[in-house]
């Protein structure tokens, strides 16, 4: 793990840091991403591996640098889908606390196709606050979209995501960096919700729970929060498992176990969770599928033993015994469903050893 020291300058915000260099952002025309008449990239692609996520993540340290100035220790990656009637409010909060902080920093404010006045607010923000950078999608992708590609895009060494809708204690963001600049021991410092403040929540409770423990029975690992959307993480950390987030919510659970499935090492703290301002975007029966499917889907990519090898030995026990009994009470005689039952126990577990083969012999993640 590296050191990581922050710059003796006091509070004041580097400018320069927030002004991307010319030559980063402008797409290739002929990945079909081209950049806007301000210079930001217009990304076009949504999900999946885009051209112009490509672009954004074979860049450089020094191209991310430029020739502006240093870059900022921290990058704030605010996602807005049509926020514009309170992202100012959100902004102007996150830009107090990080200017009483000694920390430099640059807040990417990520408009994700909103069909709202959402990104005319956030270009007005850009021309009041010289740390503000804004960063416009074609098409809308997701929030996970936004975050990965936010990420990919980074100055700061310290990444934070946080959500655009008053909810969270933003003014913290100074507190969970400091956690990360002064303990190596850490990784990733999430805020862990002590309430339930949702829409749905006579269903997102006990949703949540149940999602929660699945994922800490298949870690292994305490997990008081899963889906936190206020969380700081070290950008390099992130990196290989960047191309594993899913465009919707449960990017956050995404980052959260592959970051405990390779042995960094997460901090919790408490942290209080308003009522949102404007519409929820969270779809209960849709994003929770979503949530247990990632959550499988997680734990399979790094350890796929701990989801298929159960069941095949469950299968196969019962089977066995089924098939002892069955001996007895009909000698030479098995019945269709014992061999199944067998068989079943036998395939899985195949697979299972199949699928652990893989994911040892695969270079990275």
């Amino acid at each position: 793990m590296n050191e990581h020291t922050t710059t003796d300058t006091p509070s004041a915000p580097v400018p320069a840091a927030a002004t991307p260099p010319t030559e980063l952002l402008p797409v290739d025309p002929g990945l079909g991403a081209p950049a806007t008449e301000a210079g930001h990239p217009a990304y076009g692609h949504a999900p999946g591996t885009t051209a112009a996520e490509a672009h954004v993540a074979t860049q450089t340290a020094a191209q991310r640098e430029g020739a502006d100035g240093p870059r900022p220790y921290v990058t704030i990656v605010l996602p807005c889908y049509n926020e514009g009637e309170h992202v100012l409010r959100e902004i102007d909060r996150i830009t107090e606390a990080m200017n009483a902080s000694e920390f430099t920093y640059e807040l990417l404010c990520i408009d994700d196709a909103s069909t709202d006045n959402t990104l005319e607010v956030l270009n007005d923000a850009a021309q009041r606050y010289a740390n503000i950078r804004v960063m416009p999608f074609r098409r809308n992708g997701g929030s996970g979209t936004a975050r990965r590609i936010g990420t990919q895009q980074a100055y700061g060494e310290i990444v934070v995501w946080t959500d655009a809708d008053m909810t969270y204690e933003n003014e913290r963001i100074p507190e969970l960096v400091r956690i990360l600049r002064d303990d190596d021991s850490y990784d990733q410092v999430v805020g862990a919700r002590t309430t339930e403040e949702g829409t749905h929540k006579w269903a997102r409770v006990p949703a949540k729970w149940l999602i929660r423990k699945i994922a800490e029975r298949l870690s292994n690992q305490k997990i008081p929060d899963l889906n936190s959307g206020l969380r700081a993480f070290r950008r390099e950390v992130s990196l290989p498992y960047l191309r594993l987030l899913p465009p919707g919510f449960s990017c956050v659970t995404t980052i959260t176990l592959a970051f405990l499935q390779n042995q960094h090492d997460i901090k919790y703290v408490p942290t209080s969770y308003a009522k949102r301002a404007g519409e929820s975007k969270f779809h209960f029966l849709h994003d929770a599928y979503r949530y247990i499917l990632q959550v499988l889907r997680m734990v399979m990519y790094f350890d796929p033993l701990k989801v298929l090898m159960p069941p095949a030995l469950w299968l196969f026990v019962i089977g066995v015994v089924k098939g002892v009994v069955d001996m007895f009470r009909h000698p030479f005689y098995f019945p269709a469903s014992t061999v199944l039952l067998v068989v079943s126990g036998i395939m899985i577990g195949s697979l299972a050893l199949l699928a652990d083969l893989v994911v040892r012999s695969r270079e990275g993640v």
